[in-house]
């Protein structure tokens, strides 16, 4: 895949974000492009980025509790992260690397990312005891210091009330080899659906 990082200056979520990420797979959802066992979540993954690409058409959108909660509480956690750390976060659309693109919610400085989840006050409990990244979102998170091309990312889980969690996480070069590999041959099984049942990718 191509090495130049493309930005798209849009708001997330908005018709302009979908379509740049229609039919690629994105760093939310590298950990199913990885998927073990009997391949059903990385085949439902791949089927569905089919899907979009040979008709235009997004297969869902963002719409759930969730996701509204998150989007709701990130501005609050996004302050909160800013002040304790004397920076200004820079918001930015989506960032895309040849077939694979991200979302990260805000770009610090030159060289930095943020990433934010708002976790149910039982999780953010399990979090604050663990001290370190959850290991469900680690894929998303060096996928998009890949994606990126930066060094690090500050990944802040919050739910109001209770601590704050941040952590540093940097670029772990092997796993993001890997990663990109796994993300190549991704592609390329989809790019066989694609020529199966539909137009043949660009």
């Amino acid at each position: 895949m191509s090495d130049e990082l493309e930005i798209f200056d849009c708001e997330q979520n908005s018709p302009e974000w979908f379509a740049a990420r229609l039919g690629i797979p994105t760093a939310s959802n590298f950990s199913a492009v990885l998927a073990k066992g009997e391949g059903k979540t990385r085949r439902a993954y791949l089927l569905k980025l089919a899907g979009e690409a040979i008709t235009g058409e997004c297969a869902e959108g963002f719409g759930n509790a969730h996701t509204e909660r998150g989007h709701a509480m990130e501005p609050d956690a996004r302050n909160l992260y800013a002040f304790a750390h004397d920076v200004e976060p820079q918001l930015v659309g989506f960032m895309r690397r040849g077939r694979a693109g991200a979302s990260p919610d805000s770009l610090i400085g030159d060289r930095g990312l943020l990433e934010i989840k708002t976790k149910l006050p039982h999780l953010q409990l399990d979090v604050l005891d663990k001290g370190k990244l959850p290991s469900e979102h680690v894929a998303q998170v060096q996928g998009q210091l890949w994606i990126s091309g930066r060094d690090w990312l500050d990944f802040v889980s919050y739910w109001p009330r209770l601590p704050l969690f941040c952590i540093r996480v940097e670029r772990d070069e092997k796993y993001i080899e890997t990663l990109s590999q796994a993300v190549a041959d991704f592609v390329g099984e989809l790019d066989t659906y694609i020529e199966r049942f539909g137009v043949k990718a660009a």
